[in-house]
């Protein structure tokens, strides 16, 4: 039987009238890149919060590596959240520093390694950055960490064509592996699609869709396609 990075069932989340996800059924399993889909306030943001403890479910059951989610499984993920911004006065070098003595599995070789493959220099500050270049620091201080589970919130919203590439290039080649579980939530759909190995649709709160991200391809067409067809 497969394991689960993932275990949702019944999962409901509720803000006055407004539902945040409603009877949430979700199974991901471990080491795949998963893209999570659908369009703003379809529930992406506030799973990803619950995922990482950040918020509790009203009503439903949650496990997170085989364990509800909490403090026990915070050092096991690394989170980026949506609109995210790094410390102003940091070099990218005081960054990976930091990295190292704040993020459980910080790896420093491997955040210069991303660094230099996404032209980062290390002496430059977060405050002289564009908003690409402070998306690339972030996302490499998130992915250069041995942990079971990484969870991207939207990591290229807002940041220029250049920019984009360069960070799916960069997360192409570092999650060729497959021992992580990767969750990505985007609205970038034809540059993120090839990271893709299982994707997760979204509406109104529930999954609507799911499954291994080629055999959607064959039966329904490419990511963006699935997308205009179901919203």
């Amino acid at each position: 039987m497969t394991t689960a990075a993932v275990f949702c069932r019944g999962v409901t989340k509720q803000y006055g009238q407004k539902y945040a996800l409603n009877g949430l059924e979700l199974f991901i399993p471990q080491g795949c890149t998963v893209g999570v889909l659908g369009p703003n306030g379809s529930g992406k943001s506030s799973l990803f919060r619950m995922l990482t403890g950040l918020t509790r479910a009203d009503r439903g059951k949650i496990e997170v590596l085989g364990k509800a989610p909490g403090w026990r499984t915070n050092k096991e993920i690394a989170y980026l959240p949506d609109r995210a911004r790094w410390y102003p006065d940091y070099t990218v070098n005081e960054s990976f520093r930091w990295g190292e003595n704040f993020l459980p599995g910080f790896e420093r070789e491997t955040a210069e390694r991303l660094a230099s493959f996404m032209k980062l220099d290390m002496d430059m500050r977060a405050v002289g950055m564009s908003r690409g270049q402070e998306a690339r620091l972030m996302l490499i201080l998130c992915i250069a960490r041995q942990v079971p589970l990484i969870i991207l919130d939207e990591p290229f919203s807002g940041i220029d064509v250049i920019s984009r590439e360069k960070i799916i290039e960069g997360l192409i080649e570092h999650m060729s592996t497959g021992e992580q579980t990767v969750l990505i939530s985007t609205h970038e759909i034809y540059e993120a699609e090839p990271l893709f190995d299982h994707v997760v649709f979204m509406n109104e709160g529930q999954v609507i869709l799911a499954g291994e991200a080629d055999k959607l391809r064959g039966k329904y067409g490419s990511m963006h396609t699935i997308l205009q067809k179901m919203y």
